[in-house]
């Protein structure tokens, strides 16, 4: 299959891309920069100019492939609104370009989003109406007009090398600060997933998956904030401390909200459905092989 990627010289979306080419498919990958298009032809997957804004380059991407995965998010968590409603626009464009055959458009969204029904978020739960990310909402509609689109949850944490979304800010404030915070007790917890598992799902969902579906990248169900929070304290040598909820917005800023969350999830009905099988190390596992601590220790010399 020939493949559109958007996001595709992300974190995710660069592991995707090896993933369908190591399985024989070819990649069109979304690209808005020079650098972001020498990235793409680096990976050996061919190059598509656009970008998320750019509704004619999605269109004109999903008309000339065979099924489209799209990773891409503006994650301005400062202006959530806008991107939010950017990535509504370009799901339902791609959706559009797919439109009267039986290509599949998968759509990626958060495990967090989900209202779970039990102690853990299931592919069957529904998103939470008021959440302002509406990719699930976007996806579905397309499913209800007979359109291939389904939807990818992913936990909170999509680790690996490389990586620079929760965890590696949560260090860098840990790093800053001098401290290692949880909020409350650190028992909240928070589901995670390896990028190369994530990317072996994505390939799995575009090959199998049924519109109007939705699947779990989940490989740890619920790992305890305070155990991230001790993990982060013993390789920065720094003291773990608990914060109150209201503490915790000026000792965390915007991500107070996020790593306050329980938000643990399962995958077993996505495993079942699809035979996925995580193999990769687990969150507290790969904190420990220390590649994090020593790529945020390198980023914070860049910022000095």
């Amino acid at each position: 299959m020939r493949v559109f990627v958007t996001g595709a010289t992300g974190f995710i979306g660069t592991a995707v891309v090896r993933e369908l080419m190591d399985a024989g498919h070819q990649v069109l990958g979304l690209a808005r920069s020079v650098a972001g298009a020498k990235s793409v032809v680096a990976a050996g997957a061919l190059v598509h100019r656009g970008s998320l804004e750019d509704l004619e380059s999605l269109r004109t991407g999903a008309t000339a492939a065979d099924g489209v995965i799209h990773t891409a998010f503006t994650h301005d968590f400062s202006n959530y609104g806008p991107a939010a409603e950017a990535d509504r626009r370009a799901i339902e464009t791609l959706g559009d370009a797919l439109a009267g055959s039986d290509r599949p458009l998968i759509v990626t969204s958060g495990s967090l989003i989900a209202q779970a029904q039990g102690p853990l978020a299931t592919e069957d739960d529904r998103a939470k109406p008021k959440f302002p990310r509406k990719s699930e909402e976007a996806a579905l509609a397309l499913a209800a007009r007979g359109i291939r689109a389904s939807v990818l949850r992913l936990p909170p944490s999509v680790h690996g090398n490389g990586d620079h979304g929760f965890v590696p800010y949560l260090i860098s404030i840990a790093r800053e600060k001098g401290i290692s915070a949880c909020v409350g007790d650190g028992l909240n917890r928070w589901p995670a997933v390896h990028r190369l598992d994530a990317a072996h799902l994505y390939r799995l969902v575009l090959e199998k998956s049924s519109a109007g579906a939705t699947y779990h990248g989940v490989a740890d169900e619920g790992v305890p904030t305070r155990e991230i929070a001790e993990v982060i304290g013993r390789h920065l040598n720094v003291p773990v401390v608990s914060k109150s909820r209201e503490e915790a917005a000026a000792h965390f800023g915007w991500i107070a909200a996020f790593f306050g969350m329980d938000g643990a999830a399962s995958s077993a009905l996505t495993q079942k459905r699809l035979g996925w099988r995580p193999v990769q190390p687990g969150l507290i596992a790969d904190l420990n092989a220390r590649h994090y601590f020593e790529q945020t220790a390198d980023a914070a010399v860049v910022r000095s």
